[in-house]
């Protein structure tokens, strides 16, 4: 069901993005093994046209049933959470369990350029001393002078429409990736909740989502210890 935090479902045409095109540049298979020894195979897809000019990358993962539509995940690169593990966030074990969850339900995860929630990586770690000095993650960026949240999905919606998907399940607890991509045309037609992956060291960072921009986690589970 529709979580009633997210944007409109249904927008006014005169109120959609017009959506430039986008073509698929390659298509490879490449066989994926990840740090638990959990495997599979993907079809990984570069495009031409894409607005902000940055390498995004489909992951595409199985196929949905006839009729379903294809299960979808916005994932923002984290260099610090994808690749060396670590705990002040929870990318590197939603990456892990969107590519299984999408694998066994057929769809597609957009592995997206836009590392920090779109500041870069030397912003994003400026932003971690300061929460080191006691500011969350979205105090941080503006005591920077940068916005809480700079990443636009428009080259994400380009990369679906051009993979030929129109209608989507979005694997996501962030309200505004649906809200994007409905006011780009696309039809979310659901937004499916991630795992909860807390540890001690990124609690108050998922908090701090919650209460910022009304990711959907529960609260009672973010326990500061």
């Amino acid at each position: 069901m529709r979580d009633p935090r997210d944007a409109t479902a249904t927008s006014d045409s005169s109120s959609l993005i017009e959506l430039p095109t986008a073509t698929v540049r390659t298509r490879v298979t490449v066989p994926l093994r990840f740090g638990d020894g959990y495997t599979v195979t993907a079809d990984l897809v570069t495009f031409h046209g894409l607005t902000d000019g940055q390498e995004h990358v489909a992951v595409i993962l199985g196929e949905p049933a006839a009729g379903q539509a294809p299960l979808v995940r916005l994932h923002s690169e984290c260099l610090t959470g994808d690749v060396f593990g670590s705990a002040r966030c929870d990318c590197g074990p939603q990456l892990r369990e969107a590519v299984e969850r999408i694998a066994d339900r057929g769809g597609v995860l957009l592995y997206l350029r836009q590392e920090g929630r779109g500041i870069g990586l030397y912003n994003k770690l400026d932003a971690y001393a300061l929460q080191d000095q006691g500011l969350d993650t979205y105090e941080a960026n503006a005591a920077l002078g940068l916005p809480e949240d700079a990443r636009d999905y428009t080259a994400a919606a380009q990369m679906l429409r051009a993979l030929g998907i129109d209608a989507l399940d979005l694997l996501s607890n962030n309200p505004d990736k649906a809200a994007q991509l409905r006011t780009l045309g696309l039809k979310v037609t659901d937004r499916v909740p991630t795992g909860v992956f807390s540890t001690a060291q990124n609690v108050r960072y998922l908090r701090a989502k919650v209460i910022h921009t009304q990711h959907t986690l529960s609260l009672t589970e973010l326990t500061v210890g």
